[in-house]
């Protein structure tokens, strides 16, 4: 099963940080924080069947070549990835870039550049891992549905299969690890966690 650090292991961190005007530290902290927050949002859309669908198309435009032994910064369109971003977290995107700024220290909309260079990479990743299963003839006919992409999406986040039924990914267990513990969602305050609690708990309730 893909993980996180597969998409980590192939971003040019150097190149990133550069661009950012940043330390590779930084840059290294900010990813960290940015990449789970992206998948959750990609997560929250996959959890719906009609979301599911669009994501799996926006996911089959994007080339796997992309990741394909380590990222070429120039070749990631950025403009793309602004769209991705705008797509995956609709009116809570500035809401989402603003709390993942002051998290990391509110560093001259860091995470608001960095998101649209992340994101391109995620979907061709994503169209990576589905190329894979499609080779596989055992599974290849349970891949074509929402729940393909729920769950590639799911494994990445680390979630089981399934306490609470999107796809097998884990809500709880996410928004708690993204504010490094804790259960998160019930903070006070209107943090991150709350944010992205309620962004992933759209239409579950």
């Amino acid at each position: 099963m893909a993980a996180l650090d597969d998409i980590v292991a192939n971003l040019p961190i150097g190149d990133i940080a550069a661009k950012l005007g940043v330390d590779e530290a930084t840059a290294k902290q900010a990813i960290d924080d940015a990449l789970p927050a992206l998948l959750a949002g990609l997560g929250a859309n996959a959890s719906d069947p009609a979301g599911a669908a669009s994501l799996e198309k926006a996911v089959a435009k994007h080339d796997p070549k992309l990741i394909e032994g380590g990222v070429n910064l120039a070749d990631v369109d950025e403009e793309d990835g602004k769209k991705i971003v705008k797509n995956v977290f609709g009116d809570n995107t500035d809401k989402v870039v603003t709390a993942l700024d002051k998290k990391e220290g509110g560093a001259g909309d860091l995470i608001g550049k960095l998101l649209p260079i992340l994101a391109p990479i995620v979907l061709s990743f994503l169209a990576a891992q589905f190329t894979k299963k499609q080779a596989e003839p055992a599974a290849a006919s349970n891949e074509s549905s929402g729940g393909g992409i729920g769950d590639l999406l799911g494994g990445l986040l680390g979630g089981g299969s399934g306490s609470s039924g999107g796809g097998g990914i884990d809500l709880g267990g996410l928004v708690g690890g993204l504010l490094g513990g804790g259960s998160g969602g019930s903070s006070s305050g209107g943090g991150l966690g709350d944010l992205l609690g309620g962004l992933l708990g759209g239409g579950k309730r």
